[in-house]
C-alpha cells in the first residue's frame, strides 16, 4: 500500500526513508549511508525514516537516535510525532515519549554509564566536569606533580587538556598527536603520560568524569563482547545525524554495537566535514560503506531546497576540485539570473564599507537585517567591519562569544550545586569555598584535604573547623550546604536556595550584579524543567544554553540586527543574503592550516559550507592588501594578497566579477601569488613557543 506520510518526499529521500522496510516488516536491515548535500532536506528525511520505522512496527523504545545537540534531538522527536499524527496514529505524544533514546553521543553515554556503573565498578553518582573544570583539575594535578615549576616552561593546563582530549577522541598515541598537532610539546611526552595517568586517578578518586570519559567509558564497555551484545541488543535501529562530524572513538562505539551494520543508518555530507579541530575525521564517512560485507547501501540527496542554481553551480565547482569525495552535484528548481558576486576591494576598510552599503541597500529594499549574514574564517576578521557597522548605527549580533557555562557567576552557582551533589568533587569545592570573603586557596585546600581523608566527606565538611578569617559567612555556608544536601527543599527550590545564598557574594564580586542576576533568574527557570538536581547538572553541562549577558549578542534595544558569524558557527543555518569576508590566500585557507593536504582540503570545505548558506545572493569579497603593524623589520606596511586558490582561473566565469570601488593603480599592479600574513603571523609566533 502507498505510504501517504512519505508523499512529500522526493524519490531519493523516499528511498532513504523506506530502506530495509518491506511490507509491514521493519526488521533491522543492511547498513545505510545517506549522503545529504547542503539544503537537501536531511533532517526531514531522517525524521520520516524514524516515523516510517515506527509506523511499520518498530518499538520506538528500541530506536537509538544520535544527534550533535539536544535541540536537534528534540526537533527530530517533534517532527516524528507530527508525521505519525498526520496518518492518524493515535499514539501522538506517546510516541515522542517512547522515543526516549534520542540525544547527543555524550548524553546517551552519560545515561548508559549510570545504568551500567555497578557492572564496571563505577559509582553512578558521578558529576560531570565541563571543559573549564576539567582544565582546572588538570592544573591541580599538574601542580602536584611539580610540572608548574619545571626549568623549561611546561604546557599550560589548556594545552595539556587539549592533548589528552585529542589522544582519547582520535584514538592516537600521544607521540603521534604531539608530532602532528602540538610539535612544540614533543619533548614532554613522558611527563604528559605521567600527568594524564594522575589526572585519570584524580577523576576516579573524586568520582567525576569529563566529556571525553562519557565516550571513553562507553567505548570500554562495548569493547567487551558480552556488554557490546547486551547494549547493542537494546536497539533494533541506530540512526546517526551529521556523521561527518564524528571522531574515531564515536565510530568505534557504533561499529562495536552493530558489528554487521544491520539496523545502522548514518546521515551526513563529506563536503561539510569542517571540525577536525575537535578530532572529527572525514575518514569516518568516506570509509563507512566498505566497513561491512557486503558494503553499505548508499543514497545521495542532491536536490537542494535552499539556494538558487547559480549559487549551487559555483559551490559545486569549488568542491569538485577536492582530492577525494563522494560524487554529488547539488541542483535545484530555483532559477535565477543572479550569479554569485566575486568582489575585489582595495583593503579591509573598503571591504567593510562595501558590506555595510550592500546591507543597508538590501534593508531599504525590504530585506530585514536578520535575513543577512556576514561570515568569516576567524573571529578577528570581522574587526574592521564591526567598527564600520557601529559608525553607521547598524545593530549586529556576533556568534562565537562567551558560552553560558563559561560566565563566572553561572559557574559559581553550578559549582555550589555540584559540590552538594558530589562532596568529593574537588574543583567544585575549591571554587565554592573561595566565594567566601577572606578565604583563599590554602584555606580551601585545608577543608578539602580533611574531607578527602574521611569515609563520609559530607559529614567531615559539616564538622571541619572553618578556614581562618571566614567569620560568620562560614556558618551560613555550612547551613546552606546542609539544607541543600538534606533534600528537604526539593527541586527546583534547591536552586532558589543556592541563588539566594550566592546573591550577596554576586553583589560584592561583580559591578554589573543586576545584569548577572538576570542570568541566574533565567537559569532558575531552566532548572524548573528538570525532575532532579542530578538531571539538571548533567543535561546543562552536556548541552548548555548558547550565551549570557556577557556575550556580544543581539542588541537589547533592536528587534532587527545583522548576523556576524564564523563559518564554523554558521553550519546548519541559512540566510537570504550572505557576505563572506577575506576570500584570499592566507585567510582562506588560513596561513596556519596549510601544513598538510588534509588541512587544505578542510579549508576548501569551509568555503563550500560558507557558500551554501546563501539562499538568493552570495558575495565573496577579496581585499587586495592588508595593513600589518610592525611584524617585520620594515615596521608597519601593506601586504598584498591574491584570490583564494579554491577559486582558480578555470571557474570565475560562474561569478559576476567586479571591483569596488575602482581599484587604485598600485593595487592593480600588485604582485600575484603572495599570501596575506595579516595577524596570523602573530598567532604562528605564539604557537611556536606555546
Amino acid at each position: 500500500m502507498p505510504a501517504a506520510h512519505l508523499e512529500t518526499l522526493n524519490s531519493q529521500q523516499r528511498r532513504a526513508a523506506e530502506h530495509g522496510v518491506e511490507g509491514q516488516s521493519a526488521l533491522p536491515g543492511p547498513p545505510l549511508l545517506v549522503i545529504a548535500g547542503a539544503g537537501s532536506g536531511k533532517t526531514n528525511t531522517l525524521a520520516h525514516r524514524v516515523a516510517h520505522l515506527i509506523v511499520n512496527g518498530v518499538d520506538p523504545r528500541r530506536i537509538l537516535l544520535l544527534t550533535f545537540s539536544r535541540r536537534a534531538a528534540a526537533e527530530m522527536t517533534k517532527r516524528v510525532e507530527r508525521i505519525c499524527s498526520k496518518i492518524g496514529d493515535k499514539r501522538g505524544g506517546a510516541i515522542a515519549a517512547a522515543l526516549a533514546w534520542a540525544g547527543t553521543f555524550h548524553s546517551v553515554g552519560a545515561r548508559l554509564l549510570r545504568e551500567y556503573a555497578h557492572q564496571i565498578g563505577a559509582d553512578p553518582a558521578f558529576t560531570i566536569h565541563d571543559r573549564e573544570d576539567s582544565a582546572d583539575l588538570m592544573n591541580l594535578v599538574r601542580h602536584e606533580l611539580g610540572f608548574s615549576k619545571t626549568e623549561c616552561r611546561f604546557p599550560t593546563k589548556g594545552t595539556c587538556l587539549a592533548i589528552y582530549s585529542r589522544c582519547v577522541n582520535a584514538e592516537e598515541p600521544i607521540e603521534e598527536v604531539l608530532q602532528t598537532f602540538f610539535p612544540w610539546c614533543c619533548g614532554w611526552a613522558d611527563e604528559l603520560k605521567r600527568l594524564f595517568a594522575a589526572y585519570v586517578e584524580a577523576k576516579q578518586r573524586q568520582n567525576v568524569v569529563d566529556f571525553d570519559d562519557l565516550l571513553l567509558y562507553w567505548a570500554q564497555m562495548v569493547s567487551d563482547q558480552v556488554l557490546a551484545e547486551e547494549i547493542g541488543g537494546r536497539f533494533d535501529h541506530i540512526l546517526v545525524d551529521e556523521y561527518q562530524d564524528t571522531n574515531r572513538l564515536q565510530s568505534s562505539i557504533l561499529l562495536a554495537m552493530k558489528r554487521d551494520g544491520r539496523g545502522l543508518t548514518v546521515v551526513g555530507d563529506d563536503a561539510q566535514s569542517i571540525y577536525s579541530f575537535r578530532a572529527a575525521t572525514v575518514r569516518n564517512i568516506l570509509d563507512f560503506p566498505n566497513q561491512f560485507s557486503p558494503p553499505a547501501e548508499m543514497v545521495t540527496l542532491d536536490r537542494n531546497y535552499r539556494s538558487t542554481q547559480p549559487i549551487l553551480a559555483a559551490a559545486n565547482a569549488v568542491i569538485d576540485l577536492a582530492s577525494e569525495r563522494f560524487t554529488k552535484n547539488l541542483w535545484t528548481d530555483r532559477t535565477s539570473e543572479e550569479r554569485p558576486h566575486l568582489v575585489t576591494v582595495t583593503d579591509e576598510a573598503e571591504q567593510a564599507r562595501y558590506v555595510a552599503e550592500r546591507v543597508l541597500e538590501n534593508r531599504e529594499a525590504g530585506s530585514a537585517l536578520k535575513r543577512q549574514a556576514v561570515l568569516f574564517r576567524t573571529s578577528h576578521h570581522s574587526g574592521p567591519l564591526e567598527i564600520e557597522l557601529a559608525r553607521r548605527n547598524i545593530p549586529f549580533a556576533k556568534f562565537g562569544g562567551l558560552k553560558f557555562l563559561d560566565a563566572a557567576h553561572v559557574k559559581d552557582v553550578l559549582a555550589l550545586l555540584r559540590f552538594v551533589e558530589n562532596p568529593r568533587d574537588r574543583v567544585a569545592g575549591f571554587r565554592s569555598i573561595q566565594l567566601l570573603p577572606g578565604v583563599g586557596p590554602s584555606g580551601s585546600q585545608h577543608v578539602l584535604d580533611q574531607m578527602a581523608e574521611a569515609a563520609d566527606p559530607h559529614r567531615a565538611f559539616l564538622e571541619t573547623s572553618p578556614p581562618p578569617r571566614a567569620g560568620a559567612d562560614w556558618r551560613n555556608f555550612v547551613e546552606t550546604i546542609g539544607a541543600l544536601r538534606s533534600g528537604a527543599l526539593g527541586w527546583p527550590a534547591e536552586f532558589e536556595c543556592a541563588r539566594l545564598w550566592y546573591e550577596p557574594h554576586l553583589v560584592r564580586i561583580h559591578e554589573d550584579a543586576a545584569v548577572r542576576r538576570a542570568d541566574l533568574m533565567q537559569l532558575e527557570q531552566i532548572a524548573g524543567g528538570y525532575p532532579s538536581r542530578q538531571r539538571f547538572l548533567t543535561e546543562l553541562t552536556l548541552d548548555p544554553p548558547d550565551a549570557t549577558s556577557d556575550e556580544a549578542g543581539a542588541p537589547l534595544l533592536d528587534e532587527d540586527y545583522l548576523v556576524l558569524s564564523t563559518i564554523h558557527s554558521a553550519k546548519g543555518r541559512e540566510w537570504k543574503f550572505v557576505f563572506v569576508l577575506n576570500v584570499v590566500d592566507g585567510c582562506m585557507p588560513s596561513d596556519l592550516s596549510t601544513g598538510s593536504s588534509a588541512e587544505i582540503e578542510e579549508e576548501r570545505r569551509l568555503l563550500y559550507v560558507a557558500m551554501t548558506r546563501a539562499k538568493d545572493e552570495l558575495h565573496l569579497v577579496t581585499p587586495q592588501r592588508f595593513f600589518t603593524h610592525g611584524q617585520s623589520a620594515q615596521g608597519d606596511r601593506h601586504v598584498y594578497a591574491s584570490r583564494t586558490r579554491f577559486i582558480p582561473d578555470s571557474i570565475p566565469s560562474l561569478f559576476t566579477r567586479r571591483a569596488w570601488p575602482k581599484i587604485a593603480p598600485e593595487a592593480e599592479l600588485a604582485p600575484t601569488g603572495l599570501r596575506s600574513v595579516r595577524l596570523d603571523v602573530g598567532a604562528r609566533m605564539r604557537n611556536m613557543w606555546r
